[in-house]
């Protein structure tokens, strides 16, 4: 899960979260700050849109929009959780509360070193295809200068006996 807390300052603008597949995650319009959280259910990259309108008072023909400063918060994983919202929902003793938060992080250290093994697979899989290419690449340019040597000292050989320098 991912959450975000965002606010910016003054008039109040639109924000609209969206992943690759231009599904949208969350959307709220005319707000000036705010928390909000969503889950991906598989890793996925975001886009986080803000759209502040223009000053409409002079029949659309306001002046140009200023600058808009974001403050904008991303949390994933465990650090996106609200703790205290569960620890009020389940009844949770401050302690039961402490070990809930340990047992998350430890289920997000065995599913990050889960996602590194895979890579390293994967890049260890890249590493290995690239070494056979080099080798095979290798030994094809060998062959073609050895070929093109052997035509060389044939072509030449051929030649000197066609000007009668060699017999």
């Amino acid at each position: 899960s991912s959450g975000i807390n965002a606010e910016w300052p003054l008039r109040p603008g639109d924000i609209k979260v969206t992943d690759t597949r231009d599904q949208v995650l969350f959307s709220k319009d005319k707000s000036d700050k705010g928390k909000f959280a969503f889950t991906l259910d598989d890793y996925d990259m975001f886009s986080i849109c803000f759209y502040a309108k223009r000053n409409t008072e002079f029949g659309g023909r306001g002046p140009p929009a200023q600058d808009l400063n974001v403050k904008l918060t991303v949390k994933r994983g465990i650090e996106a959780k609200s703790y205290n919202e569960l620890a009020k929902a389940e009844k949770l003793k401050p302690m039961e509360l402490e070990l809930q938060k340990l047992e998350d992080l430890a289920q997000a250290i065995v599913s990050d070193f889960a996602y590194m093994k895979s890579r390293e697979k994967l890049m260890r899989d890249t590493n290995e295809s690239t070494n056979s290419r080099v080798l095979w690449f290798s030994v094809f340019s060998m062959g073609v200068l050895m070929g093109l040597a052997l035509w060389q000292v044939f072509y030449l050989k051929r030649f000197f006996k066609a000007k009668k320098l060699i017999e």
